[in-house]
């Protein structure tokens, strides 16, 4: 197989980035044409076919194999800039996509990305997925590192404890008053908030609780946010991160449901292995970040 130059390498993140080949040309200042040749000749370079040429384009299983490669390229050029410029700002900021799921977007993950912009030229990409669907965007190569509850590894990364997620079970006093009156016995027929199709946790407590999942109404808010403001409102019951609930619980506006049985999940930090002083600066900040603001993981 010959060597990608540079040119195609950034020709293709062009192309995914835009959409379409017209969009591609407009931003890389060349002819559709040239942006397809250039492709083109990727794809008989490798034998594989790398892009399925529908609106907008699709990547094959190869083609996310040099995706990977392509932003990994992209970083390194980055850092060698940097490098040789004795880290002064080089005018141009480095994409930086990462996966993080919902809930520590909207509680912490941000604070830890907050202090990175300020010292680095850098540019996020955000991709919010469960927790436990994070690592497909991994393998993809369609991000370089991962807020994720696996603990293995994937191929070509490597995984650091973060810590734990409390959530806590609640409601509105009303809303126990008036749906759970005998306490958690009649929990599978109150209504229940819940994220979206992969939101496990409420089916999880029920299970554990109640015996099983329950028929009742389900509101889907898939957004952190407003999923506990649907909770304060009465308009069901929900597990929420303890960030998002503590202090309503204080003052009465929320009650737990298990006081004593709060549901924790293990986060972990997945990355490219690579040697990076951008993606290091990234890991350190998260690291750190959740230091402060996670529960230990069990030694």
């Amino acid at each position: 197989m010959q060597r990608f130059s540079l040119e195609q390498l950034s020709t293709l993140l062009a192309l995914l980035e835009a959409g379409t080949f017209d969009a591609a040309a407009r931003t890389l200042h060349v002819t559709a044409s040239a942006v397809s040749q250039r492709v083109k000749a990727m794809e008989q370079a490798c034998g594989r076919v790398l892009v399925q040429r529908t609106t907008p384009v699709v990547l094959t299983d190869a083609g996310a194999v040099v995706l990977r490669y392509a932003r990994q390229m992209q970083l390194l050029e980055a850092d060698t800039v940097r490098a040789l410029q004795e880290g002064a700002p080089t005018g141009e900021s480095v994409p930086i996509s990462l996966a993080v799921n919902a809930d520590s977007l909207a509680t912490w993950f941000l604070g830890a990305l907050a202090g990175v912009a300020e010292a680095q030229a850098v540019s996020f990409d955000l991709h919010r997925e469960d927790q436990e669907h994070t690592t497909s965007l991994l393998r993809s190569g369609a991000v370089m590192a991962a807020v994720t509850s696996s603990h293995e590894p994937i191929q070509g990364c490597v995984t650091e404890p973060l810590g734990r997620m409390r959530y806590r079970a609640v409601a509105t006093p009303a809303f126990v008053a008036r749906w759970l009156p005998e306490g958690l016995a009649t929990l599978s027929t109150a209504p229940v908030v819940t994220f979206d199709r992969h939101d496990d946790l409420q089916d999880a407590f029920l299970r554990a609780h109640a015996g099983r999942p329950g028929a009742a109404p389900r509101h889907v808010i898939p957004a952190s946010n407003d999923f506990a403001r649907a909770v304060l409102l009465g308009l069901g019951w929900g597990v929420l991160p303890e960030q998002q609930c503590l202090v309503e619980i204080s003052d009465g506006r929320l009650v737990e449901l298990a006081a004593e049985h709060p549901v924790d999940v293990p986060l972990y930090w997945q990355r490219w292995n690579l040697s990076s002083p951008l993606l290091d600066a990234v890991s350190t900040a998260v690291r750190e970040r959740a230091r402060h603001t996670l529960r230990p993981l069990p030694a």
